[in-house]
């Protein structure tokens, strides 16, 4: 009887806590997938000189309509303030009925007159909010004008609000401004543009692709390998960039924003475009930026966020995304990383008929994209970061329309190639003497571990398994069918490239003064006779690549 008796308390206990067990196993199972963030941003400016029919009126509107759309599907989000904006009490009473937690005020890094006037300093532009590089932006100012610029802003923004702003985001930010920021203000988050090329005059190019990163000391836009010389100031990546589309045309914009009928105002762009975000794998965490600043007017933006909001509504709900404010991802940033992690954003699906995939790796040491289309396989690009290497600006100013953010490039498929064919390290194999290109079908992805990236690939050569890692890139071949392969680097006739000289076992680059090397633990490197730049040959079926200017 007692026997009987133990037996029928256990199996009721069981019973019990068989679902909380469940529950316990499901709660670990959901921690342990690689959070997928959303910040929605919206940026606010009070005037726009270079459209006469978007007046204040219609700037003002559009923030409203953008509000409603926001409250209409629960989520919350991040409105930042040009200076101009900030003044203008219309926005003030606005957005100060947003619930604290839910949405979030900060600042907008593009400088309009009446901030220029309050740090004592003469106006240079054309209109009282100038869009060029030397005028609206910090890199047009000595660095002791951007103290007295930041510390203008940053008063008003108090006297307004009661508090200090903890997310600042612009186009481009120079190190001095983010550091001073940050060490007098403790800001929590920033934000800079999307890789691109002389778009809108603003050149970012090489840098942490998409996700987040701490910066160097010394340069906002170069990734820090040691945290006794980053900004301890989380740097997310804005716009929400194409991963298959964007890079093949540095100039293009391919991305989130809903203005953009090709991509986030089009609705199967959309769709696809947030499901492979949310679904596909990703190292660490993925990261996307949603919004629009009001100077395209709710009239052109409406119908992209009216497609966008529900379906990142939905996402939500089901637990795929998390929508959060920049400083809210910003302390999730700091609380969670150290130093800057690895992370990656795969796309094993692509939009419509296209057969592409690819893969987007980021460590602190590099970044890296591979493409699969058409049966191939191409390193695309692959940039090394340096934490001792300044930026431009950081004691000198820009006096053109432009500006010029760089990381040290060892493979560049946008500038060393042409807009209807890229450049990169091709797969190749020789087979009766005859080089071809080695042809396989899908890739697949698998993380391991907090920093490595699996991808496995059966092809007409053998088995391919690429390693990616913080510090190194490895290929291996399982089972090599036929024929010798290798990688081949083909650019343009007319590329220029930092290449000095092919060694055995390095390569030689000069870029911007600066000089790094691309080393081999395995494998060597040759200058063929068919006109490619160089090729990397295996050592036992391995190619394993150094992958830090260190």
């Amino acid at each position: 009887m007692i026997e009987k008796f133990i037996f029928q308390i256990a199996t009721l206990l069981f019973a019990i806590l068989l679902p909380s067990i469940g529950l316990a196993q499901q709660q670990k199972t959901a921690g342990s997938k690689a959070p997928k963030i959303v910040n929605i941003v919206n940026f606010i400016r009070d005037i726009e000189p270079r459209e006469a029919h978007v007046t204040k009126d219609v700037l003002y509107q559009t923030v409203v309509k953008q509000i409603e759309l926001m409250n209409k599907y629960h989520l919350g989000g991040t409105f930042l303030l040009q200076y101009d904006a900030l003044i203008d009490t219309r926005y003030q009473e606005l957005l100060k009925t947003l619930p604290h937690g839910e949405f979030e005020i900060g600042a907008w890094w593009e400088l309009p007159q009446q901030l220029i006037e309050k740090a004592g300093i003469k106006w240079r532009g054309k209109y009282s909010w100038d869009w060029h590089s030397d005028i609206g932006f910090s890199v047009g100012y000595t660095p002791q004008e951007r103290e007295k610029i930041i510390d203008a802003y940053f008063a008003e923004f108090k006297r307004v609000f009661g508090y200090y702003p903890k997310s600042v985001a612009s186009w481009v930010i120079d190190g001095h401004s983010l550091a001073y920021m940050y060490d007098k203000y403790k800001i929590v988050a920033s934000a800079n543009c999307k890789d691109q090329v002389e778009t809108d005059g603003f050149t970012l190019w090489g840098g942490y692709w998409n996700q987040a990163y701490y910066p160097s000391r010394v340069n906002a836009y170069m990734p820090a390998q040691n945290a006794g010389k980053q900004l301890p100031v989380p740097v997310f990546r804005m716009l929400g960039s194409d991963p298959v589309r964007q890079y093949a045309d540095g100039r293009s914009v391919t991305t989130l924003e809903p203005v953009y009928s090709h991509a986030g105002g089009n609705e199967k762009w959309i769709n696809w475009f947030l499901q492979s975000f949310s679904s596909d794998p990703a190292l660490g965490f993925n990261y996307t930026q949603a919004g629009q600043e009001n100077s395209f007017t709710w009239q052109n933006m409406s119908k992209g966020l009216e497609i966008q909001m529900p379906i990142i509504a939905k996402l939500k709900e089901q637990g795929d995304v998390r929508v959060e404010t920049m400083s809210q991802s910003g302390e999730w940033f700091k609380k969670t990383y150290k130093v800057t992690p690895a992370t990656s954003f795969t796309v094993t699906k692509d939009l419509g008929e296209s057969d592409a995939q690819t893969i987007w790796y980021n460590s602190r040491f590099y970044r890296v994209n591979f493409l699969w289309e058409k049966g191939s396989m191409m390193i695309r690009d692959i940039h090394f970061f340096n934490e001792s290497i300044p930026d431009k600006y950081m004691k000198e100013v820009t006096t053109i329309n432009q500006s010029f953010f760089y990381t040290l490039p060892v493979v560049d498929g946008y500038n060393w190639g042409k807009t209807e064919k890229t450049a990169g390290l091709k797969l190749m194999s020789s087979v009766n003497g005859i080089d071809k290109p080695v042809v396989g079908g899908k890739a697949t992805f698998e993380n391991s571990g907090k920093n490595t990236v699996k991808v496995s690939w059966a092809s007409d050569a053998g088995d391919f398994i690429v390693a990616l890692k913080e510090n190194t890139l490895t290929i291996t071949c399982t089972n090599q069918v036929n024929g010798n392969w290798f990688l081949d680097l083909n650019v343009a006739d007319a590329a220029k490239t930092p290449l000095k000289s092919v060694g055995n076992n390095h390569i030689d680059y000069q870029f911007d003064g600066h000089n790094y090397q691309l080393k081999a633990a395995k494998g060597s490197f040759e200058k063929p006779e068919n006109g490619a730049l160089y090729r990397i040959r295996p050592t036992g079926q391995h190619i394993v690549l150094k992958m830090s200017d260190q």
